[in-house]
């Protein structure tokens, strides 16, 4: 079911659901003048996975790293209701996958955790289990020069795993990668947050992809960026390639691309 949000509503809560992360009131103007946010609310729910979607520059990837630490806002909030987060509580997955080239898989994902002064040896048990649950456990000695796109995006994700994230932000992560690799990554990455049961937020243009991975989407236009709606995905999970081809999925799509193309009209008619 789609809800629009007028001006700076939050969106609802699910029964039961109880708030990981909010963003209240969040304005970010960059120093050239550019409006990249204003008066964005959002509830990030404990377990869930949400996606941000909307045309470029609606903002998805500046409130992203808003959410992760990277940049303050202008005005507004940051809350962690459960009081302030802890190192290694947030991972992020970027758009690529910025491998160090003369490091094997295994010292790749290790790289958070000896940055936060993590000896290798200690550290070797939650490297195995992050590499494992991106099925990467036989290819720890190898190089990113040796692995294809998709799985180089895997290592990236095993890093991000590594210090075991309350809270996994990923920005189009699979944009630059073949339909069947990315739709393959899709279903294992549900099946890696069933398994860890952590929180994501998920930043994509593709309605084919937010309906399939999400429970609840929000739909952001731009100039200024802003949420607009949110449509929740009330499939159950898990979900298969049978998900992708049933009427229900169908529907959904078009009900989250009638949102988006209003959102772009929207952002149209205010410029």
């Amino acid at each position: 079911m789609s809800v629009p949000i007028p001006g700076i509503a939050a969106a609802p809560h699910r029964a039961g659901a109880s708030s990981l992360l909010r963003l209240r009131q969040v304005d970010k103007v960059f120093s050239n003048g550019t409006v990249a946010l204003q008066r964005l609310d959002l509830d990030i729910r404990r377990g869930e996975f949400l996606s941000l979607l909307g045309p470029s520059g609606c903002g998805k990837s500046t409130a992203l790293r808003i959410l992760a630490g990277l940049g303050q806002p202008s005005s507004g909030s940051l809350e962690w209701p459960d009081g302030r987060a802890k190192p290694g509580d947030v991972g992020f997955v970027f758009q690529e996958p910025t491998l160090m080239p003369w490091a094997n898989v295994f010292d790749n994902a290790y790289l958070p955790l000896r940055l936060a002064g993590r000896p290798r040896r200690s550290a070797r048990d939650e490297i195995v289990r992050a590499l494992a649950s991106v099925g990467l456990e036989r290819f720890a000695d190898a190089y990113p020069r040796q692995l294809s796109g998709g799985m180089r995006m895997r290592v990236s994700i095993a890093r991000a795993l590594a210090t075991e994230p309350k809270l996994l932000l990923m920005d189009e992560p699979f944009a630059a990668l073949d339909e069947i690799t990315r739709q393959k990554l899709n279903e294992d990455l549900l099946e890696v947050q069933h398994r860890r049961g952590c929180t994501v937020v998920f930043v994509t243009h593709s309605v084919f992809e937010s309906v399939y991975l999400s429970n609840r989407i929000v739909v952001m236009a731009a100039r200024p960026g802003r949420a607009v709606a949110e449509v929740e995905i009330d499939a159950a999970f898990p979900r298969s390639e049978g998900f992708r081809t049933s009427d229900r999925y169908i529907a959904l799509c078009r009900e989250v691309s009638a949102e988006l193309a209003r959102a772009m009209a929207g952002a149209e008619e205010r410029r």
